[in-house]
């Protein structure tokens, strides 16, 4: 029989990043792809923009947190990770979701770049019209 643990999963998206996250209670730690969050994240921005879900339910230092990223760049999977977060969070506790739900932490960002088009340069970019 499986030994029950006080770990939660979730799924996080943006852009082409996809992010399994699993927290439980512990002393803050954040391991992603083997590798603790400051290392593997190179800028203290998008170090951050993860921490920001932490900081608006107050629980930094509260929770550890283990994650897969695959796909997308350093922004993208940052943003995964942020959602991934959050998402967990209220399956761990329902009553954080309004907060998270005011700071728009649970709207999975859609926006995705926009693939080129036959005939075209780019995804809008037009060749030069020449009339003669």
């Amino acid at each position: 029989m499986a030994k029950k643990t006080e770990e939660i999963w979730a799924t996080g998206r943006r852009k082409c990043a996809v992010a399994r996250v699993r927290i439980k209670p512990g002393t803050g730690v954040a391991v992603i792809n083997g590798k603790a969050m400051n290392e593997y994240f190179p800028s203290e921005a998008l170090c951050g923009y993860v921490a920001q879900v932490l900081q608006t339910v107050h629980f930094e230092g509260k929770i550890d947190i283990a994650a897969t990223l695959n796909g997308g760049g350093m922004a993208g999977q940052a943003g995964a990770l942020r959602h991934g977060v959050a998402r967990a969070l209220i399956l761990m506790d329902e009553t954080l979701r309004p907060a998270l739900k005011a700071a728009g932490m649970l709207t999975r960002d859609a926006r995705v770049k926009e693939r080129k088009k036959p005939g075209q340069p780019g995804a809008r970019r037009r060749f030069q019209f020449s009339k003669r």
